[in-house]
């Protein structure tokens, strides 16, 4: 799978960071503040790229992987509360210790950026993330997302491996969505999601990934 990214470099004090984005934008992409989940609203290209990004932020540990989608059309059907907050996302290893208070500043530093195409291996369609349930709430497991929301976008922190394990959430919406929408006309609705008894979330909401053909204007 290839990935065209562009790389931004922004310092705050002595730090340099590095941002990585998608180079095209995720125009039919919309993740969705609920108070007890978040929702993920895609069509095929976005969840192809989302989980190719996914995939990327697993294999760079020392970059935030900004996924902008704030403003984005909403899907045809709208969203479940009009008032729903609508979200950019960042995606990190927990081992950056970047704090979600100075992304705003960080986001306003940010270079113009340089192209780059990155290859990445498709996960396997039945890749798990097994977790020993006692090992699961053991206060220095790191194989558990964590989330914090600051600036509108929600941070995702967590491992490489459960970075890499959880990609293939977004591309299963990708291969199968686009079939399953016009072969079931009386519940078109594919999904699935980030669970909580999946044993993958620390302090973290469930992530409702839904796919979406059409779109509002």
């Amino acid at each position: 799978m290839k990935l065209a990214i562009t790389i931004h470099q922004g310092r705050l004090g002595r730090v340099e960071f590095k941002v990585i984005r998608p180079s095209r934008p995720l125009d039919r992409a919309v993740l969705a503040d609920h108070d007890r989940h978040v929702d993920a609203y895609l069509d095929q290209d976005a969840a192809r790229r989302i989980g190719a990004l996914w995939m990327l932020a697993a294999s760079s540990p020392r970059s935030l992987v900004h996924l902008p989608m704030r403003g984005n059309r909403t899907p045809a059907h709208g969203l479940p509360d009009s008032g729903t907050r609508q979200l950019d996302l960042v995606l990190l290893h927990h081992s950056l210790q970047f704090a979600p208070s100075r992304w705003k500043k960080l986001r306003t530093r940010l270079g113009p950026g340089r192209p780059k195409t990155v290859t990445l291996l498709d996960p396997a369609p039945t890749t798990e993330l097994l977790i020993d349930r006692e090992a699961r709430h053991h206060r220095e497991n790191r194989d558990l997302f964590h989330q914090h929301l600051h600036a509108e976008t929600l941070f995702m922190t967590g491992s490489a491996k459960v970075f890499k394990t959880t990609a293939r959430h977004f591309l299963e919406v990708a291969r199968n969505g686009p079939a399953h929408v016009p072969a079931h006309p009386g519940y078109s609705h594919f999904c699935t999601r980030l669970h909580s008894d999946a044993g993958i979330l620390g302090a973290a909401r469930e992530l409702h990934i839904e796919y979406c053909d059409r779109w509002s204007p």
